[in-house]
């Protein structure tokens, strides 16, 4: 069985799509072990002192006036999760509910919570042994971490909620039982270091990012084709003109494009069949490389908040002290999260004016919407609607979430970052751009048998080689969203991108 062994310094991203979609199992690395012992026994020296730190021997939020005596304090723990458990909608998809629990016990193996090691296990346990608990998507303001939704994820190690277990949803007690992991009589600090902290937008937000960078590469494969189903002019591509101005997606982009249609027969120079290209064929390099640049930034910023400490009040053992401060506010993810729609949205906006291009008869010269005995057949028509709908949807999910603030808490919490619905409306976006650009492929190689395949490139013969094997070229009107989600499957399995970089190497 694959492991991975966390520390709270080397989680990548990577890591974390092992952990959540390919089931690799996790385990706490050794070295980390006397920081969280030497955290855990200062927090049991504060409560027998029964000295006034927030959210050990305080309420929580703006309760943290009421002083709470150290033979309650175990109760207050428990309070904490039942009474923060108020997250609303349908549960998270399983693979983000496995990134959540590796990203917290990633956190809080660092050693600043004073959580119990048998605590973490526990949460170890329970991914290893794959009960996964009923989280509900909606409910975090992102600011005093994601406490609604860990709240849930904490009630299953207590016995209480629900869970997925074995395909079954299960009362969280239960569940624990079959896989034979015991509940936890949670102690003073950690039921508030379980939910306080980022990990929900996060672990969302690497999910997501995972997959966009896939994608920018499907990008580049997808409008290669159409590039030469249109018999774009080469030119614009040139090494020369990308290092005037030399973004390094942009350079990139152009890198790959190179790549992929190296050897075409199906484009054409500059002055050979026209001066030069519509902006959403000869500006490739400029657009898609833009959101590679965004995407790049959203992955520095990630990889730093995957492996931080996003609780509070935060334990010094060192020093022995402990300091309340704001490392579980969620505003570098809420930002780079609505950074990254924005970027998604670019990727579908341009594509969409590509389908347009193709279907188009005074922009194609090919027969109306892409069929033959158009009139009686309206071929790819309402492809182009399809597309040009989830554009506008996405235009609307990119209004960024993290310019709203809603004070919570009677005002003690009085800004927060709303950086869970930004991330979780990247996701939203991204499985738009995914249906986008598959309806793009769709209507590339249409074109490119309609306008008769005089040779691909080296890169676009495999995509439409690979797309021939699903989708037959559409000679009459048939039912089209079949073919679409063929499209989409391809993209979404990355057989096409795999098959890509195998034979002409990897793309930007």
């Amino acid at each position: 069985m694959n492991k991975i062994y966390i520390d709270g310094e080397h989680l990548s991203l990577e890591n974390i799509v092992d952990v959540a979609r390919n089931y690799f199992e996790v385990d706490i690395d050794n070295s980390v072990l006397p920081k969280i012992e030497n955290s855990r026994n200062l927090v049991d020296k504060f409560v027998e002192e029964e000295r006034v730190i927030y959210g050990i021997t305080t309420g929580f939020g703006d309760l943290c006036k009421v002083v709470i005596s150290k033979d309650k304090s175990e109760t207050l723990q428990k309070n904490l999760i039942r009474s923060h458990a108020c997250g609303i909608g349908k549960p998270l998809d399983i693979e983000i509910v496995r990134a959540i629990m590796l990203l917290r016990v990633n956190s809080l193996v660092k050693g600043y919570s004073g959580i119990r090691l048998s605590t973490l296990n526990t949460l170890v346990e329970m991914i290893n042994k794959q009960v996964h608990p009923v989280i509900p998507q909606k409910g975090s303001l992102g600011a005093s971490g994601d406490l609604a939704p860990l709240a849930h994820m904490a009630l299953v190690m207590i016995g209480e909620g629900e869970a997925f277990y074995k395909g079954q949803r299960l009362p969280g007690n239960e569940a624990m039982k079959l896989a034979n992991i015991p509940i936890v009589n949670l102690k003073s600090k950690e039921g508030l270091a379980l939910i306080n902290g980022t990990q929900v937008m996060t672990g969302i937000g690497a999910l997501v990012l995972y997959d966009s960078i896939q994608l920018m590469k499907m990008a580049d494969i997808i409008s290669a084709l159409t590039f030469e189903a249109l018999n774009g002019i080469i030119d614009a591509f040139d090494e020369k003109v990308q290092n005037l101005r030399p973004h390094k997606g942009q350079i990139d982009t152009a890198i790959n494009l190179r790549k992929i249609i190296e050897g075409s027969k199906m484009v054409s120079s500059e002055g050979e069949i026209r001066v030069q290209d519509a902006y959403s064929l000869r500006c490739i390099p400029q657009v898609h490389g833009a959101s590679k640049d965004a995407v790049n930034y959203v992955r520095n910023v990630l990889t730093t908040e995957i492996n931080s400490v996003t609780d509070n009040p935060l334990i010094f053992y060192d020093e022995g002290k402990t300091i309340s401060a704001g490392n579980f506010h969620g505003q570098p993810v809420a930002l780079v999260m609505d950074f990254l729609s924005i970027a998604l949205s670019e990727i579908a906006d341009i594509s969409e004016r590509r389908i347009e291009r193709l279907v188009n008869p005074t922009l194609s010269g090919l027969p109306p919407f892409l069929i033959e005995n158009s009139g009686l057949n309206s071929g790819l028509m309402l492809v182009q609607y399809s597309a040009a709908s989830l554009v506008s949807e996405n235009k609307v999910l990119s209004h960024p979430a993290s310019v709203d603030s809603i004070p919570s808490s009677a005002n003690q919490e009085d800004h927060v970052s709303m950086g869970t619905i930004a991330a979780r409306k990247a996701k939203v976006i991204l499985n738009n751009v995914q249906k986008v650009l598959a309806m793009e492929m769709l209507c590339a190689c249409q074109a490119i048998d309609l306008r008769g395949n005089k040779g691909l490139g080296k890169g676009t013969r495999i995509i439409y080689d690979i797309v021939r094997t699903q989708v037959p070229t559409i000679k009459e009107d048939k039912v089209m969203y079949e073919e679409i989600n063929k499209c989409e499957n391809l993209l979404k399995l990355g057989i096409i991108l795999d098959e890509v970089e195998k034979r002409i190497g990897k793309l930007c």
